[in-house]
């Protein structure tokens, strides 16, 4: 068993394989943490582990929910009552309807959980009035534990819908990948990472759509971005953004040196026409001969689009079709995929702890993610934890080994601005 540090204590989940940089012989390490709202759990992990964690909630945290409950529940009412009066307008009724439809998923749940929360509450009134016959005490013993269990699990269900959301992590993305520091060998690795966001998209069954390459002398990827469809993508992949940083022999290197290169990873999410307003007056637009691989109808046509965003200077440049209509579709929805970043970290750079420019300068300093080939491991300096099993990751396989640690060290980040923000 590897030691865990604080910080993959916080990243509990069904993950396997995960091994901490720093090693303890210790087969099972048994450690204590505290997240605000919620009571003090102390695990054990054997070296590979899968475990289903219904934390205690503590009842602070539990008195807020309540509240919260409580006012779902008020607002439900309400609106039921507004769609089923005569005199409301189509619009009420309509904003009415969308807005009872949002709070479904929350309702069924506090709905459940309030009929289990009787039940409880059943099975101990009949544990008090029948103290005496044991088979009734046995029988009822057993089935409040379970209702218990039960109830345990709805309410962290229940506080997961409660907690804050982001509105875009239901969006496509857009992502975008460039060589940092590194030379060809960055090109090369840029390479390796689009193709291994592909590989991963296509396990999900996500649509992955190439929107443009920039290959480098030794065909790798000097840019490379691509548009990712499918239910929640952005709020799965919004923390691949930022520094990946490699560390292996390039194919140019003779003497068998390992190099370090670093590769720059973006994902924005898409923008909806109604989110970005692009103004004809705002954009300037060329076109130009594309370069690179094509063949011979590529390099005698102004296929290339090149639009220039007036107000901002935001440049984005496509040559990937053939036709510089669809270039010029893929450069637009690009734009507007930055524009509304653009805005959304504007808007929550006051109140947000992530990181308002996700691509950095592509140095190797700034990193997030390190995957050192000659060792076979890949490690994720946020969350500290390690896969050793590299090849697998390349090939878009576990890759959920960290997205999801991400995800819950969010959820526990949020989890403790929930209880503090009351």
């Amino acid at each position: 068993m590897r030691r865990f540090n604080r910080a993959f204590m916080r990243c509990i989940d069904s993950w396997t394989q995960l091994e901490v940089v720093k090693s303890n012989a210790n087969p099972y390490n048994r450690r204590s943490f505290i997240v605000p709202g919620i009571a003090n759990i102390s695990l054990s992990f054997p070296r590979y582990f899968s475990t289903e964690l219904q934390p205690q909630l503590s009842t602070d945290l539990l008195k807020i929910m309540e509240q919260r409950m409580s006012a779902i529940e008020h607002r439900n009412s309400l609106l039921e009552n507004l769609i089923n009066q005569p005199e409301a307008s189509p619009a009420e009724y309509s904003k009415a309807n969308k807005e009872l439809r949002k709070l479904k998923e929350s309702m069924d749940l506090i709905n459940e959980l309030r009929t289990k929360q009787k039940e409880i509450d059943g099975l101990r009134s009949l544990m008090a009035e029948c103290p005496d016959d044991k088979d009734m005490l046995d029988m009822a013993t057993e089935d409040l534990g379970q209702a218990l269990g039960e109830e345990k699990r709805l309410q962290n269900l229940l506080l997961k819908l409660l907690l804050p959301r982001d509105d875009a992590d239901e969006r496509d993305c857009i992502l975008e990948v460039r060589a940092g520091t590194g030379g060809e060998e960055a090109s090369l690795f840029a390479m390796d990472v689009f193709k291994m966001y592909e590989k991963y998209s296509q396990k999900k069954g996500w649509k992955f759509e190439v929107v443009d390459i920039t290959e480098s002398d030794l065909k790798g990827y000097k840019e490379a971005s691509a548009a990712i469809s499918g239910a929640g993508v952005y709020g799965k992949l919004k923390f691949e953004s930022g520094i990946h940083r490699v560390q292996r022999v390039p194919v140019t290197e003779k003497s068998g040196r390992i190099h370090t290169s670093a590769v720059s990873v973006a994902i924005l999410p898409q923008a909806d026409e109604v989110d970005v307003q692009l103004r004809n007056e705002d954009l300037r637009i060329d076109t130009y001969r594309s370069g690179g691989s094509g063949g011979q109808h590529a390099n005698t046509t102004n296929s290339a689009v090149r639009v220039t965003h007036l107000p901002t200077g935001i440049t984005v440049s496509i040559q990937d079709e053939r036709s510089q209509h669809m270039n010029k579709a893929k450069a637009l929805k690009v734009l507007c995929a930055k524009l509304y970043e653009m805005e959304r970290s504007r808007i929550q750079m006051s109140r947000s702890k992530l990181r308002s420019e996700q691509i950095g300068s592509g140095d190797r300093s700034e990193r997030i993610r390190t995957y050192n080939f000659p060792q076979g491991r890949v490690t994720d300096h946020r969350v500290g934890i390690t896969y050793h099993a590299i090849n697998d990751v390349m090939q878009g396989e576990n890759l959920d080994a960290f997205v999801d640690a991400l995800l819950l060290q969010q959820e526990m980040d949020a989890i403790a601005s929930f209880s503090s923000d009351q």
